[in-house]
């Protein structure tokens, strides 16, 4: 005869028929633990209560047995439909796709739905996706925007972090060392004799951008060098062509004699899509990278290692990033409070930068 939890012949085809899907009971039974177990471990709560063995003991029968929650019952009973937004400027950009991964996947261990939504403007109002977004979700994560621009979408008390974001009105901030990062390449680029750096910068107003430009006039002042060039551009590659272009060409035109400082060495852009576009800029004029300038972008998305010469950049952890974020948004939930984080960035140097062109001025 069958032990007491385990099912008798038959009985999957009866509750394929009957029943379309196992409980938290079947899984206790499977698992030999009682419910409120099951509930402590798949609720996220059994640290302390329970132990790590037999919490795998619980997870593993769950995912055996192809469990799920009844989402609609326990909205109703903890009134929340345990679903965050995450709001980013772009779909198409890795660094927010990768952001996305990594919130998604503490989500789905937390048994949290994420919807992702793109709010490419990132300064203005973010439309509210939802007829009423206030009882869709139970909060929201932001990356690379403005506080002010979620209202719509956060309403009266609704939860908000924001990653690589002003630490402004919001619940929580996850951040990266981004002053760190232009540290790293200043003292690169200042290690291979550079003094005269030009400064191609994302024509956006946003935080994370007036962060990157306040630490390099800080660094280039601390460093003895100086900026011999700026230009905005949109953030893409035809931005960054264009901008470059503009700063190369005042650098090389027929006045560049009356300036006293001479042509940038090196070009730091604001994102790895504005140095690629100041890496075409440099080849359509006649500049190698990097005997005569030098190229560093910040993020190392997939396009720095795509180009010829692979760029130099700053590589952010965005994976990190979107799964702090959400861990950050889950503790806010429970009430808990929350340290801003600032996590660190790494300096990958590859072939766009190189020693400062010596003697004579290279001319296109």
């Amino acid at each position: 005869m069958p032990g007491r939890h385990a099912p008798a012949a038959g009985d999957h085809g009866t509750r394929s028929r009957g029943r379309s899907r196992p409980t938290g009971h079947d899984v206790a039974g499977a698992a030999g633990v009682s419910q409120a177990t099951v509930s402590l471990v798949l609720g996220g709560k059994w640290e302390g209560r329970v132990s790590a063995r037999t919490a795998e003991a619980v997870r593993t029968a769950a995912r055996e047995l192809g469990y799920r929650p009844n989402l609609a019952a326990r909205t109703l009973r903890l009134g929340r439909t345990r679903t965050a937004l995450l709001v980013v400027p772009a779909l198409t950009n890795d660094f927010f796709a990768t952001v996305h991964r990594g919130a998604a996947e503490v989500a789905g261990a937390h048994d949290f739905g994420l919807v992702l939504y793109p709010s490419p403007e990132g300064i203005d109002a973010a439309p509210d996706p939802f007829a009423s977004a206030r009882t869709a979700l139970d909060g929201v994560i932001a990356s690379s925007m403005a506080p002010e621009a979620l209202t719509a979408l956060r309403g009266e008390g609704l939860p908000l972090v924001m990653l690589d974001s002003d630490e402004g009105a919001c619940d929580a901030t996850v951040n990266v060392d981004l002053a760190d990062g232009i540290r790293q390449v200043v003292a690169h680029l200042r290690d291979m004799g550079h003094r005269r750096i030009a400064h191609i910068a994302a024509d956006v107003d946003s935080w994370t951008f007036e962060v990157r430009a306040r630490a390099l006039e800080e660094e280039l002042h601390a460093g003895g060098a100086t900026l011999v060039g700026a230009a905005r551009g949109p953030l893409s590659v035809a931005g960054g062509l264009e901008a470059a272009t503009q700063v190369l060409t005042a650098a090389y035109g027929p006045h560049a004699a009356d300036t006293a400082e001479g042509p940038p060495t090196a070009l730091m852009c604001d994102d790895d899509l504005l140095a690629v576009g100041a890496l075409k800029a440099a080849r359509r004029l006649g500049l190698r990278v990097p005997e005569d300038v030098s190229v560093t972008g910040i993020d190392d998305v997939a396009l720095a290692t795509a180009v010829e010469p692979e760029l130099t950049t700053v590589r952010l952890p965005a994976e990190r990033v979107g799964a702090a974020g959400m861990r950050a948004l889950l503790a806010v939930l429970d009430g808990q409070q929350v340290e801003p984080a600032r996590l660190p960035v790494q300096l990958v140097v590859r072939g766009s930068t190189g020693p400062s062109p010596s003697g004579g001025l290279p001319r296109p």
